[in-house]
């Protein structure tokens, strides 16, 4: 299983986002995680394509933009436009799922779907088609620092079950209350990627807090 590591911008500094950025590529990071809130579909409002877009001037990194808002549909190619390598979209949110993810692919982009800690996995034959990645919420997303929800290991385990039937590479992706801690039963359950937000910025080291996710990871499923 490739085990990647996707510190989530929201817990860095806004003051000079460039260089955490920076921070995460030189630690060790496989993605760089951005989320996106619009004060609807979420109770927060974070980033819009313009921060994307400067972001992608400061590293190197695959840009992961999670987009926790309604209508996205309306917006995703504007964040592909902006530099994002990679966009995911709620299953809860109101839109055309299959168009939107159409929409992503098309501007040569990854897309993804995400479900949160109440919606049980489904998954239809055209969305399996063209989906990249999925992304399980283990918390109920808006802000960060919640604790880990252990009950949506049940949904990493189809997405992965069902990843693993498709035919093709699916990353199964997770965020919400990953620590060292944490991280093992997300693994062992079948994700591969994981986002974190305080327990990589949060700490003193940021190489060291990627690297502490990173082999707790890869001692689960070893």
């Amino acid at each position: 299983m490739n085990i990647k590591i996707a510190p989530s911008i929201l817990a860095g500094d806004f003051g000079q986002l460039g260089q955490e950025a920076k921070r995460a590529e030189t630690g060790g990071a496989d993605w760089l995680h951005i989320d996106v809130m619009d004060g609807h579909f979420v109770p927060n409002i974070t980033i819009g394509p313009d921060v994307v877009k400067a972001l992608r001037k400061s590293t190197k990194l695959p840009l992961d933009a999670h987009l926790m808002i309604d209508h996205p549909d309306k917006y995703a190619p504007e964040f592909v436009k902006a530099g994002a390598d990679r966009v995911s979209v709620h299953v809860e949110a109101p839109h055309p799922l299959e168009a939107t993810l159409k929409s992503i692919k098309d501007l040569g982009a990854k897309c993804g779907i995400v479900f949160n800690p109440n919606t049980p996995f489904t998954i239809s034959k055209e969305v399996g088609q063209l989906v990249d990645y999925i992304l399980i919420m283990s918390v109920y997303p808006g802000f960060g620092g919640q604790k880990f929800i252990t009950e949506v290991l049940d949904n990493v385990k189809a997405a992965r079950e069902f990843a693993n039937q498709s035919g093709k590479e699916i990353d199964i992706e997770i965020d919400g209350g990953i620590t060292p801690e944490t991280t093992p039963q997300a693994a062992a359950a079948g994700a591969n990627v994981f986002v974190a937000g305080s327990a990589i910025y949060g700490k003193p080291d940021i190489s060291q807090a990627i690297l502490d996710i990173r082999s707790a990871a890869e001692k689960a499923v070893s």
